[in-house]
């Protein structure tokens, strides 16, 4: 038994009294065994003391694109649509093996140096094992699956244009290998990419599936009202009510975006337990909206946050989607709408639902596994500490410069800014490679 001692810290720890604690945090192999002042466990195998620093659950993101961090910088100052035509769907097309593992490497090896522990990740149409082997290499913490889109367009690359029964087939393979692999870290999530590029029969296959195998869908909607025109004329219905009308509406669902809703959308949301993922990143940056987040969260449907993916956001911060999340939604609904804890406890315990993991994750309790952030707030930045709400300093004041340590089912993937299942200096130079061999292969401007 492995056992790790963090000592002397302000833990902040998203239990049910939301408790902030000072004092030590005990870890034995994948779990924490014990909090408190003064712990004493007799010998442990290392100690980090963390005088001055703050403690917190790992940050879960419920939409990320791993396939795309090698297109940051590639697809800014277009929406969506166009976004995906001109940029996106040509670049996913030209990816190969190595690529989209260095491409999974990068955006990995950013979200454990900036707290994230736990993602929900859709990946491209070809060579998802590539990325499920970069997800088990670094240890982080992942519901991943191949993107599914069998309905053909001319708009669509030809090396995205899969067969119903070939998308379905190779999805289930990559569930039957990587499903509960590392006792539960990777998980698989079924991910059709949205209603404009699926056929119904994938869509009510992913439906059965899903409930056969007990495991997430993920998929986007209503992120832009181009894209929810265009469902509207090939289905008559809006996004949700279509999703609800074949069955796919419900607690397995995790949508991403979910800006664009009428009254009996949010109604199906509410009633059907279905999980929302919010991007304000990547909603402003795509240009696509600002979600109605304060009435989700008030009416209780479940809300978390996302980065969604490089090429449309340009980094994978928590820390930037949580000060986002709160600042967009005061100038029209006042300054408490989105208050720090609100948008704290959707970057980790809500994360944690979404996931279907909130007994695991997402808070620091005795019990739960051992994923979990140390941050330095002893800085310009984030003081004078003397009377101000710990986590208003997280959410307002903190960067992702200031995590120092990350933690994942007890293991230690970064410690002083130092990683350890991640080369940085190979993953940065093959990711250049890589952008520089996949920009030959396309014809974008």
């Amino acid at each position: 038994m492995s056992k790790l001692l963090i000592k002397n810290a302000q833990i902040v720890t998203m239990n049910k009294a939301e408790e902030i604690i000072h004092g030590d945090l005990l870890i034995e192999n994948d779990r924490i065994a014990a909090i408190g002042a003064n712990l004493n466990p007799g010998p442990v195998d290392r100690v980090i003391d963390a005088t001055n620093r703050t403690v917190i659950p790992g940050f879960v993101q419920t939409h990320i694109h791993l396939c795309q961090t090698l297109f940051r910088g590639k697809g800014d100052d277009l929406e969506l649509m166009d976004w995906l035509r001109k940029r996106i769907w040509p670049l996913e097309a030209a990816h190969d093996e190595e690529s989209l593992y260095y491409s999974a490497m990068l955006g990995i090896g950013e979200l454990i140096a900036s707290g994230t522990t736990t993602i929900v990740d859709m990946e491209t149409v070809h060579h998802t094992d590539s990325a499920f082997q970069a997800i088990a290499k670094s240890g982080i913490r992942a519901l991943s699956g191949k993107v599914m889109m069998d309905r053909k367009s001319s708009d669509i690359p030809a090396a995205l244009q899969e067969e119903t029964a070939g998308s379905i087939q190779e999805s289930v393979d990559l569930l039957e290998k990587w499903h509960g692999h590392d006792n539960g870290r990777i998980q698989y999530a079924f991910s059709p990419r949205f209603v404009i590029s699926c056929t119904e029969r994938l869509l009510t296959e992913v439906r059965d599936l899903s409930a056969s195998y007990n495991v997430k869908v993920h998929t986007h909607a209503s992120e832009n009202q181009g894209e929810i025109e265009i469902v509207q004329a090939e289905t008559g219905m809006r996004n949700v009510v279509y999703l609800d009308h074949i069955g796919l509406a419900n607690e397995r669902l995790i949508l991403a975006h979910a800006i664009w809703l009428d009254a009996e959308e949010k109604r199906i949301l509410r009633e059907r337990g279905v999980h929302v993922s919010h991007c304000p990143g990547s909603n402003l940056k795509l240009a696509s909206g600002i979600a109605q987040t304060p009435e989700l969260l008030h009416t209780h449907v479940s809300v978390s946050l996302g980065a969604d993916g490089a090429p449309c956001n340009n980094n994978l911060d928590m820390f930037n989607e949580m000060r986002l999340a709160a600042l967009i939604q005061k100038p029209v609904h006042g300054p408490t709408a989105m208050d720090a804890r609100t948008v704290f406890r959707m970057a980790t315990i809500g994360g944690a639902r979404a996931v279907g993991l909130a007994d695991q994750i997402g808070s620091l309790e005795v019990g739960k596994k051992a994923d979990l952030a140390i941050l330095n707030l002893y800085n310009f930045h984030t003081f004078p500490s003397f009377d101000v709400d710990p986590i208003s300093r997280i959410v307002y004041s903190a960067t992702r410069a200031d995590v120092e340590t990350t933690i994942i089912d007890g293991k230690t993937v970064m410690h002083q800014g130092i990683m350890a299942t991640v080369d940085k200096d190979i993953v940065l130079r093959e990711s250049d490679r890589a952008i520089k061999r996949l920009l030959s292969r396309t014809t974008i401007a």
